[in-house]
């Protein structure tokens, strides 16, 4: 019986969504759209206690060690949550001008109970599954406009791509299971011990590229862009910020967990993944002209960036990781509020050049761009640019100083498409179409607080690192 509870204990966030979302499920099914609203405050609060829950629930594994709850999952349950409560909040505004869907925050809540499966896995079979509930979940998030061509195409082709990558990790993890005899992360930590055979080696590539499917690491970026443009902006922007760092935990946890001993193997291909996505993601956003394909395209980018903290294997690494992913998140946040709000007419704002004259109707909006902006293109003071330190001080500190200067490099060419936005919100002259519309008081609280945030984050950045190299020491 007290096993029973100690089970249930470390899976109070995941329970308190699982049957709450049915809860919500069932109201909605009786309710219909009618109470959207209600429905959709009700999942983004939900989600915020879940993220509080997640900070007090006690430490441990459950279901004979398939499950653990440790700093490390805790710091990463915050951050989803949080996200998606934000992501809640940015729906109900987009719904009111469009359309009322109740399925919409509850497949979220359901989408973040998947991640937070997925952090907490010990077992490949647990990565499977949450893997799994989150990405059936967002790919009918992406897909939910069916009365919209391009989102109706995004969503297919998010479901196409996502079946394969999901078909290539479970090969990857059969090949591991065939060569170490076990599912479980300690049982495939021993089956190795410290000699990996070549089939061993093949099954982890499929495994890796499968994982790099769902961060959207370049050569895996495919269905990024058009999701990104095609689905509706609070799912882009919870699949931007949520998913991300979901699946971004997950990577460090199975690379440092159960392939811990054989570092130098997987090392290489990581490295492959971080160069890639860098370049790639910095040279491709430079040709959009649509701000959420320059977004995805940018997100690439970052997920590189952060990959060097992976590269680095190490604690340090990974502190720099987790504190990265903390002000990624919120700068998406930040963006995606600000991309919801810009509107000319009841119109939303979809290429980059309609931002001209910005700084002339909304002031307060191009100040909160221009903040969100600089700091992901990494300028100090402002939080992006700690992030990118960590990691590449990281990476020095392993001896990989020339992956921290391809990062330099590339981070600077990523500050040209940040900084080609900013002048045109400021300096560009506004065309006829009229100005900008005011913006919904929860969408400028969402900005407004991510721009806040990242200005003033210098004045508790130690704290945040103390908490991320708390996390990090799991991994010792």
């Amino acid at each position: 019986m007290n096993s029973d509870f100690s089970d249930i204990a470390v899976i109070l966030p995941e329970l308190l969504l699982s049957v709450m979302g049915m809860v919500l499920l069932i109201w909605g099914a009786f309710r219909g759209n009618r109470d959207f609203h209600v429905i959709t405050l009700s999942a983004g609060a939900l989600m915020f206690a879940a993220a509080a829950v997640a900070l007090v629930t006690p430490t441990g594994v459950g279901f004979n060690d398939l499950f653990v709850n440790d700093a490390f999952s805790r710091f990463s349950k915050v951050v989803i949550f949080g996200a998606g409560s934000v992501c809640a909040l940015m729906a109900v505004t987009f719904s009111s001008d469009t359309f009322r869907r109740f399925e919409m925050p509850v497949l979220m809540m359901y989408a973040a109970t998947g991640l937070s499966i997925m952090v907490s896995a010990q077992d490949l079979m647990t990565v499977y599954l949450g893997i799994e509930l989150s990405s059936l979940s967002a790919y009918v998030l992406a897909a939910m406009r069916r009365d919209n061509l391009r989102a109706s195409e995004a969503g297919l082709k998010y479901f196409i791509l996502g079946a394969l990558s999901s078909v290539i990790l479970l090969y990857g993890m059969s090949m591991v299971y065939g060569y170490t005899g076990g599912t479980s992360f300690e049982a495939v930590a021993a089956g190795i011990g410290g000699d990996a055979s070549f089939g061993l080696i093949i099954g982890l590539v499929f495994l890796i590229a499968g994982l790099a499917f769902k961060i959207s690491a370049a050569p895996f970026h495919m269905w990024t862009p058009d999701v990104y443009q095609g689905a509706p902006t609070p799912i882009t922007a919870f699949l931007a910020t949520a998913s991300k760092m979901g699946a971004f935990a997950l990577i460090i946890r199975v690379m440092l967990e159960p392939f811990a001993d054989i570092t130098a193997e997987w090392r290489q291909i990581v490295i492959l993944l971080a160069v890639v996505s860098m370049v790639w993601g910095s040279l491709a956003a430079i040709w959009q002209s649509n701000i959420k394909r320059m977004m995805a395209y940018s997100s690439i980018g970052h997920m590189g960036f952060a990959l060097v903290g992976v590269a680095a294997g190490s604690e340090a690494g990974v502190a720099g990781c987790l504190v990265y992913l903390a002000t990624y998140v919120v700068m998406n946040l930040g963006a995606f509020a600000l991309i919801l709000s810009m509107k000319r007419g009841g119109q939303p704002v979809e290429t980059i050049s309609d931002l001209a004259g910005l700084s002339r109707d909304r002031l307060p909006m191009a100040l909160a761009l221009l903040v969100v902006f600089f700091s992901m293109a990494g300028i100090p003071p402002l939080a992006g640019f700690f992030g990118k330190f960590l990691v590449f001080t990281a990476a020095v500190e392993a001896g990989f100083w020339w992956l921290a200067i391809i990062g330099l490099v590339t981070s600077v060419l990523s500050a040209f498409y940040y900084i080609r936005v900013i002048k045109v919100a400021f300096f560009d002259e506004p065309g006829e179409d009229g100005g900008f519309d005011t913006a919904d008081i929860s969408l400028r609280t969402v900005y407004g607080a991510s721009a806040v945030f990242l200005l003033i984050f210098i004045a508790f950045v130690s704290y945040v690192i103390d908490w991320a190299n708390a996390s990090a020491s799991v991994f010792a």
